[in-house]
């Protein structure tokens, strides 16, 4: 396939699979895809282990990884904030009605002790520190969320000649990304699963599109709600270069979700996909629950606390929430969610991540032709 994207980073197929989950990663990326590994989460001795993993499992295929340095959070411009001091800052009334919450469903709200130097959520310094770690294996490809990527993470990429990319999820965004030197854009719509903008992924692409050309010749991958390779060749159709996926590798058996959490996706429409600052505290999409009724709809909800104070309540919610469900209370599968895109009413079955990906190749193929057809009548 003649694509930029495939040029890049030295696959035969612009399928990216973003995953928290390093068996649905080296999974794609053996399987002709691309995969990411989502980092965030990890410290840097985690990351050094998962990416060892990774390279003994890839097959010497090519997969890149992912970290998130928010520019706008409600700790910018702090220096050394840690976790434990940002459960310090928590209102009372929202312990209280997180604790209430959950013991409607009969689960114990427990915590979780963290070091006393642990980094808050989102630290730009640890995300630095990961992609240090990463250029120690053979990535070819670093990304970020939420924001322009800072000068040091452009240099670095520059230095290792990683391309970077970056997420948006606004033409005023992408415009942005460009001026700062970015390599690829990930233009993701409305549909997509977890951080996204209101902009439909098929309006989104081309407008972007049409308005980087006449500054800088960027690749554009397309995502937000794709969970098809038909879907694939249609925003290949509008000028993209590749996709970007996510949701689509929840429903895989590699990946890290539980199992009650990949019934729940089988059973959703894509209405059952919404738009809730009720886990990180920015409009992220979801599986719609009671979790997310809670925060966004009940008239006695105090109303998410802005990034990262959300995500130190959550955290402790939803590990209690899937070990209760996990061990047989019916009633917090209620309260089960995950980040997840619209196109989670496309899913029907639990598959495995190379078979997802062989699907999305035949899809892609089939709808090729159909086009091919369409012209040469």
């Amino acid at each position: 396939m003649k694509s930029p994207i495939c040029d890049m980073l030295g696959i035969e197929f612009p399928l990216l699979a973003f995953s928290h989950c390093r068996d649905v990663v080296a999974a794609v990326s053996r399987a002709g895809g691309f995969g990411v590994l989502g980092a965030t989460v990890h410290t840097p001795d985690t990351l050094e282990r998962e990416l060892k993993w990774i390279d003994d499992h890839v097959d010497g295929n090519p997969y890149g990884i992912d970290v998130l340095i928010p520019e706008n959070i409600s700790t910018a411009g702090e220096k050394d904030v840690t976790w434990k001091s940002l459960e310090a800052r928590v209102p009372q009334e929202h312990r209280t009605y997180t604790r209430e919450l959950l013991k409607k469903y009969d689960i114990e709200l427990t915590t979780t002790e963290v070091a006393a130097d642990q980094p808050q959520p989102f630290d730009g310094k640890t995300a630095l520190e990961l992609l240090e770690v990463s250029f120690n294996h053979p990535i070819r490809l670093i990304a970020n969320a939420l924001g322009v990527p800072p000068k040091a993470m452009i240099e670095m990429g520059k230095k290792h000649r990683v391309p970077v990319a970056a997420l948006v999820g606004a033409k005023e965004h992408a415009l942005r990304q460009v001026a700062a030197g970015v390599d690829i854009l990930v233009v993701q719509g409305t549909e997509a699963g977890g951080h996204c903008g209101e902009v439909s992924t098929m309006v989104l692409v081309p407008e972007v599109i049409k308005a980087i050309k006449p500054i800088r010749d960027v690749p554009v991958l397309a995502a937000g709600g794709i969970m098809t390779g038909r879907q694939m060749a249609a925003c290949m159709a509008m000028g993209a270069a590749g996709t970007w996926t996510g949701s689509v590798w929840l429903a895989t058996v590699e990946a890290e979700t539980t199992e009650i959490f990949r019934e729940k996706m089988i059973a959703a429409s894509s209405r059952d996909a919404v738009r809730s600052r009720g886990r990180t505290g920015k409009p992220a999409r979801q599986l719609r629950s009671v979790w997310t009724d809670a925060w966004d709809r009940a008239p006695d909800s105090p109303g998410a606390l802005p990034m990262p104070l959300q995500s130190v309540i959550s955290r402790d919610a939803f590990n209690s929430i899937d070990r209760a469900a996990a061990g047989g209370n019916a009633r917090a599968r209620d309260l089960v969610s995950y980040f997840v895109g619209q196109g989670v009413g496309l899913v029907d079955s639990v598959k495995s991540a190379g078979a997802v990906v062989q699907e999305f190749k035949e899809d892609f193929a089939e709808a090729v032709e159909h086009m091919n057809a369409l012209v040469a009548e």
